[in-house]
């Protein structure tokens, strides 16, 4: 049995669904936050999640996303992100916004012979850090300072990674509806009992995702970097 690691759905239903087929058997699936913002369905997604998560067949910390559209920080975002933080807090059910709000910023499991900690950001900045690939290494050894456990899992930047920093490890699936490394395809990592991990993506419907975007009156751009994986 795997783990499967999901991150950044943004409110792309599309994509979720899409994942869900090839990660439905695993054991447990992890989500690395944002589970709203950008996408045009916010309620489809987080009530999926929230059954699952009741389930007990998946865990999920909160993202900067998730946490501007619960609780109103969105003053940092851009135009874009900005604009669709306003739309979601209009359209969203007010148990869906309270599901958000009661999501935890930090998680902690252990699978096989090694700790794993879960946070969107870094354990520096949970909701807000972005550890990018080309980070020096003295970066990921710093953020790995700050926990206890073998290996941290983050989303955030959109961009699947994996470094290894003396033994331990820093884990990004990717994003699963809105990837930025230049594939547009929904991006998630299955992680086995020994450790090992594996990065996988999968197409989706991405013209029914960016129809939405456009048809709910939110910005162009956010439907058409779904094409490009940017």
């Amino acid at each position: 049995m795997v783990i499967a690691i999901i991150s950044d759905i943004h409110s792309n239903y599309e994509a979720l669904k899409a994942v869900w087929k090839e990660i439905k058997s695993s054991k447990m699936i992890v989500c690395l936050g944002d589970l709203v913002g950008y996408g045009a369905s916010p309620n489809e997604v987080v009530e999926f999640v929230q059954k699952y998560v009741e389930k007990g067949k998946m865990v999920c910390i909160r993202g900067n996303h998730d946490n501007a559209i619960a609780f109103g920080a969105d003053w940092h975002f851009n135009p874009y992100a900005r604009q669709a933080v306003r739309w979601h807090q209009r359209v969203m059910k007010t148990e869906n916004l309270e599901f958000l709000r009661q999501l935890p910023v930090r998680l902690f499991f252990t699978y096989g012979e090694r700790s794993y900690h879960m946070v969107h950001g870094s354990p520096r900045a949970p909701l807000d850090e972005y550890l990018f690939p080309w980070l020096p290494d003295s970066e990921f050894a710093d953020c790995l300072r700050y926990i206890r456990e073998d290996d941290l899992l983050v989303g955030h930047t959109h961009v699947p990674m994996l470094k290894e920093i003396e033994g331990r490890r820093v884990i990004n699936p990717g994003a699963v509806g809105q990837p930025r490394d230049g594939d547009w395809r929904a991006s998630y990592a299955l992680l086995y009992k020994d450790g090992k991990i594996e990065f996988y993506r999968v197409e989706y419907d991405v013209e029914t995702a960016a129809s939405k975007i456009i048809e709910a009156g939110l910005p162009v751009f956010l439907a058409e970097r779904l094409f490009e994986g940017y």
